[in-house]
């Protein structure tokens, strides 16, 4: 699967949950909910992922935790807060660059519509988003 039809399954994944839970629960509740639907369509997700990172000559085998990894390609971060600061957005643009992945997704379950809650953030990323 390429990136952005994990991402597709992702979105849709999470207007299903935020369908059925709502807005206003804590950010593990959502991981672990997001997890499992993805697992249940057939996806790989690790949950709180080290990931490396080198600096100069140095790896360092826990530079920062990705709350989910989907299929080893796309990083997605998950809120419950009342707003998106920008620093989210910056900091998933790093995790990306420094984990040498191309998407990720960024997701507040808690928005009144889902769909203002989910951000994409691409680092070099060349084909089609859906």
């Amino acid at each position: 699967m390429t990136e952005n039809e994990i991402a597709k399954e992702i979105v849709d994944a999470a207007y299903k949950i935020h369908k059925i839970l709502g807005p206003g629960l804590l950010e593990s509740v959502y991981e672990t909910v997001l997890a499992y639907e993805l697992e249940k369509r057939g996806l790989q997700v690790k949950r709180q992922v080290p990931i490396k990172i080198r600096f100069e000559d140095i790896v360092f085998d826990e530079g920062f935790r990705a709350d989910l990894l989907v299929e080893d390609k796309v990083i997605t971060e998950l809120k419950s807060v009342e707003k998106i600061r920008p620093v989210y957005k910056k900091q998933l643009l790093t995790h990306l660059r420094l984990s040498n992945r191309k998407l990720g997704l960024l997701i507040n379950f808690n928005e009144e519509l889902i769909k203002n809650g989910i951000t994409r953030i691409v680092n070099g990323l060349e084909e089609e988003y859906y």
